[in-house]
């Protein structure tokens, strides 16, 4: 039985992620109902939509019971319209971040646990299908440990933070980190977020630079890297994340829309990197949904390491095209839904979201008074 879907808020991604998402996993999921602050945005998202619009959250959930709310508002107003969702009675999957500070964080935790709600968070990027395969070979062993992860541009603040920490695994604990953030002058480019709609034409602008030195309790280290123009400007053309494993390495990039994958062993005599093929199963050779990824990794142990798409066509072909990044959206809801449904924890859930966080804040901090930083970080 579909569960009964409230969305909270009326931002972009509710348009253009949400409502898609939710109407190609109407098997588990039914949108009923949209609220917003003020009337006019939720009459028109409710219109788009097709579902009655609210502006009352009391009376939404009094007359349409919904049993999951999905947040999706401004970033300063996450924490706020999420804990009102939580103490509303509403299973949450909140945006990212879980919440600008740490203080908000808790207080959202806890409201959920007091009424035993489940949240998740929309942490999409290890998700990808590009991310889930690496995952599924570093379960295996055939890396062996992982002592070094990077994020070379792969993402920003939290998003960075987490591709970083899933190369470690989500369960190591980061104990102190080292950070600097500086601004630099950067000429005027094509990218559209150097246009001054005032003067009329493109001029001098900042570049924000992040680096963080993360170090975890074992002696492993995470490295960060971001700029604030990683996104959206061909001066900052380079998008990855890698790691140094004990019997290997990984490198992942993305370039021109394009992600690649280079993955390595050693050959039997360990003069020479032996690959790792990755293999892509499309529904037809010419194209269709996604349906699974292979590695075939040349060890004795683990030849083949496969990673199903959750999401694949049926058996009869009808299915809807996915997108990657669709992919790992729609099982940021489905790993709601299935803690709901079977009363268990979610995949990623809050208290990894409010780690990466805390690692977001603790590089800020380390880089204004110039000194390491332990953790944990005091509530802010």
């Amino acid at each position: 039985m579909a569960l009964k879907v409230a969305i909270i808020g009326t931002g972009k991604r509710s348009r253009y992620y949400y409502e898609p998402l939710l109407r190609k996993l109407g098997d588990e999921v039914k949108l009923v109902i949209v609220w917003g602050r003020s009337a006019e945005s939720a009459k028109i998202s409710g219109e788009l939509f097709g579902v009655p619009w609210y502006t009352d959250l009391d009376k939404l959930i009094k007359e349409t019971s919904p049993v999951i709310g999905i947040v999706a508002v401004s970033y300063a107003a996450n924490g706020e319209a999420a804990l009102m969702a939580v103490e509303h009675g509403l299973n949450v999957l909140m945006e990212t971040p879980i919440a600008p500070t740490l203080k908000e964080a808790d207080a959202i935790i806890a409201a959920a646990e007091r009424q035993k709600l489940k949240i998740e968070v929309s942490e999409q990027f290890h998700r990808r299908p590009h991310m889930q395969i690496i995952l599924k070979l570093l379960e295996t062993g055939v890396f062996g440990p992982v002592y070094t992860s990077f994020n070379d541009f792969g993402g920003h603040g939290y998003h960075g933070i987490s591709v970083m920490r899933a190369f470690l695994g989500f369960d190591a604990k980061p104990v102190r980190v080292l950070g600097s953030v500086r601004d630099f002058d950067i000429g005027p480019t094509m990218a559209g977020s150097g246009f001054s709609a005032d003067a009329g034409q493109y001029g001098m602008r900042k570049e924000t630079q992040e680096h963080g030195i993360i170090e975890y309790d074992d002696g492993r280290l995470g490295i960060y890297h971001w700029t604030s123009v990683g996104y959206n400007d061909p001066l900052r053309w380079w998008r990855s994340a890698r790691f140094l494993a004990q019997k290997g390495m990984g490198l992942t990039s993305f370039t021109a829309g394009d992600y690649s994958l280079n993955l390595t062993l050693l050959e039997k005599d360990g003069a020479a990197p032996r690959p790792v093929a990755i293999a892509k199963r499309l529904e037809r050779v010419d194209g269709g949904n996604l349906q699974y990824l292979e590695a075939h990794t040349g060890d004795e142990k683990h030849p083949v390491v496969r990673w199903d798409n959750p999401f694949a066509s049926k058996a009869d072909g009808r299915g809807h095209i996915w997108e990657d990044d669709e992919l790992a959206v729609a099982g940021c809801i489905m790993s709601l839904v299935n803690a709901v449904k079977n009363n268990t924890s979610p995949s990623y859930g809050p208290y990894q979201a409010r780690l990466d966080q805390e690692l977001v804040l603790a590089i800020e901090k380390s880089s204004k008074t110039g000194k390491p930083v332990v953790l944990p970080l005091d509530r802010q």
